[in-house]
């Protein structure tokens, strides 16, 4: 509702552009090189996503660059196919001979690059971005211009050439703030004052360095911008771009914007784009994080699991996620029950507390539990043995390098307290061969089979213990554990099957 009120005194525009730079300035962060064919993939990926232009190269740059331009202009793509270029003839040349519809041409503007990059002055600067925009002009292509580190130049000096480049025939102007300086209050400001001269298009291009390439933004669309560029995931040089699908989900949901977005598609070309680029995205990345729609806390999980609105402020199928309810100690009773109704496993409240108590016993230990754990979990205590004629009170093993595998066990075998130490060939045998020699004196139990899986990886994960065991007079019974402690899971499990031979008897 606040958003509501604020938005009366902002000068929103119907629609915004989204200019798509992953396949150039994307390519330039640190450590990433995609080939042709991954360019072309991802520029397809872009198309069905909607973005309006893809400035897919730097043609000049490389024959690799001007071979992806002219590959993805063949495939007659729904967006507009652009090219970058420097404020030189050469540059804009090379761009024109792959056949781009669209040119984005720059020069530095700002008292840094006059003076250390370019060694020029203002009205040899202003000369060449006029004359490069008109060059352009006169092949019939689409024009963008931007002024380099136009956010640390002269406001005066730059609305002199935007003014130029706009008598010039550009199409489009873009405010670039190039090391990401800008907080968004200032940059509503420069856009505002532009916008009061400028008649074409503007737009924005934010980098991150400050982590503020999305809010400044969105705030230049407050005060008119019509276009933002974006890549996807927030690629780019050093602390990458403003994120595309952050700006876009923002805009749409928050300010009411129309975009051509397919915003279904944005989870599936994030994971895309990170496999070709090898870039990994953190688990609690806006929108398309793994951890985006991902909620432990109960009181959390209760409110979703009631009304989804309480804790998501978009649903996770908008941008083609989907919710996870992730268990561990701060997990609460509700959202135990939901997963195990969604895997149809019916759990008396018994059973279920020791669930309940395994979950939070193993996330104070500092494990997550996964729902294949959960589902182990809840089959064991499914499967226990109804009444426990034998008990464990204690065990403990000792084994290492040149140290003879020992198990001690003390059982209650009826209500009578024993105990036994044995060895064996690892420290799972010899507490399996001390239980057996404790029962020798009750019944005559052997071990048939002894199965063990890790649940999920690491070296943390459950292990999840499977055993078959019979007596001398034939009567066999399976017994299973599911823990974080190998030896513990097999000792469960054999005094599991133990007690169902038991009861049989």
């Amino acid at each position: 509702m606040y958003i509501e009120t604020v938005k009366k005194n902002m000068k929103l525009p119907k629609t915004v552009r989204i200019l798509d730079t992953t396949l150039r300035d994307g390519e330039q962060t640190p450590g990433v090189a995609m080939t042709v064919d991954e360019k072309i993939r991802i520029a397809q990926r872009l198309d069905k996503l909607g973005v309006d232009t893809i400035e897919v190269a730097f043609p000049v740059s490389s024959p690799g660059e001007r071979e992806v331009a002219r590959e993805i202009h063949k495939l007659n793509l729904n967006s507009n196919v652009c090219g970058l270029a420097r404020a030189l003839k050469k540059d804009v040349d090379a761009a024109i001979d792959c056949d781009v519809d669209y040119i984005h041409t720059f020069i530095g503007t700002s008292p840094l690059h006059r003076k250390y990059k370019l060694k020029m002055g203002k009205e040899e600067i202003l000369s060449k971005a006029v004359d490069t925009v008109e060059y352009i002009k006169d092949h019939g292509i689409t024009a963008e211009f931007s002024a380099e580190d136009a956010t640390r130049t002269e406001f005066d000096y730059l609305k002199k050439v935007y003014g130029a480049v706009e008598d010039a025939g550009v199409d489009y102007i873009d405010v670039p703030d190039t090391v990401g300086v800008m907080i968004p209050s200032s940059m509503n400001y420069l856009i505002s004052e532009l916008k009061k001269d400028i008649k074409v298009p503007i737009g924005v291009h934010c980098h991150d360095d400050f982590g503020l390439a999305v809010a400044n933004s969105l705030s230049a669309v407050e005060a008119g911008a019509e276009q933002v560029h974006a890549t996807i995931n927030g690629l780019g040089e050093r602390a990458g771009n403003a994120s595309l699908e952050e700006v876009v989900m923002a805009l749409i949901t928050r300010y009411g914007i129309k975009m051509n977005i397919k915003t279904e598609l944005l989870v599936s070309i994030s994971e895309f784009v990170s496999r070709i680029t090898g870039v990994k995205m953190p688990p609690n990345k806006a929108i398309v994080g793994d951890n985006a729609f991902a909620h432990e806390a109960g009181i959390h999980v209760h409110g979703v699991l009631q009304k989804a609105e309480t804790y998501e402020p978009i649903t996770p199928e908008m941008v083609g996620h989907t919710r996870r309810i992730v268990l561990g100690k701060l997990t609460g009773a509700n959202a135990i029950k939901a997963k195990l109704d969604k895997y149809g496993i019916e759990l008396n409240d018994q059973q279920f507390e020791k669930v309940f108590n395994q979950i939070k016993g193993l996330g104070d230990r500092g494990k997550c539990i996964t729902d294949a754990d959960l589902k182990s979990m809840a089959e064991n205590v499914l499967g226990k043995a109804q009444k426990e004629i034998v008990k464990l009170e204690g065990f403990s093993v000792m084994t290492g390098d040149n140290v003879m595998p020992t198990a001690t066990v003390k059982l209650n075998i009826d209500g009578e307290i024993k105990t036994a130490a044995k060895t064996g060939v690892g420290p799972v045998d010899a507490a399996i061969n001390a239980i057996q020699s404790l029962m020798g004196e009750t019944v005559d139990i052997e071990l048939d089979e002894y199965h063990i899986e890790a649940i999920t990886g690491g070296t943390n994960a459950l292990a999840e213990v499977f055993v078959i065991m019979s007596d001398e007079n034939g009567n066999r019974a399976t017994g299973r554990s599911t823990v974080d402690d190998v030896v513990m899971a097999s000792v469960d499990a054999v005094l599991d099957a133990i007690n169902k031979i038991l009861i049989e008897r």
